[in-house]
């Protein structure tokens, strides 16, 4: 256990092993702080790991993965289009 002073700015410094990483400070009770190491995801991001779009993406991945890309033939295209 390492007991710090907060200063007069309202920090507490925590060690250079520490600077630049992100964490998670959690107020469980008035007086108690439990802090975190972690990597976050930002909220726009947050959508990619639910496990339906995560699914849908190792779907995607695999299709890709055995269907490697090739040359269009435009001129068929352009006719499959007109004709619909």
């Amino acid at each position: 256990m390492n007991v710090k002073r907060i200063g007069s700015s309202g920090q507490i410094a925590l060690g250079k092993e520490y600077a630049g990483r992100m964490v998670v400070v959690e107020q469980p009770d008035p007086g108690t702080w439990v802090i975190k190491l972690g990597e976050f995801i930002p909220d726009s991001e947050r959508w990619l790991f639910d496990a339906r779009v995560t699914a849908e993406l190792d779907e995607a991945t695999r299709w890709a993965e055995s269907n490697p890309p090739r040359e269009t033939d435009l001129d068929a295209l352009q006719s499959a289009v007109d004709g619909q």
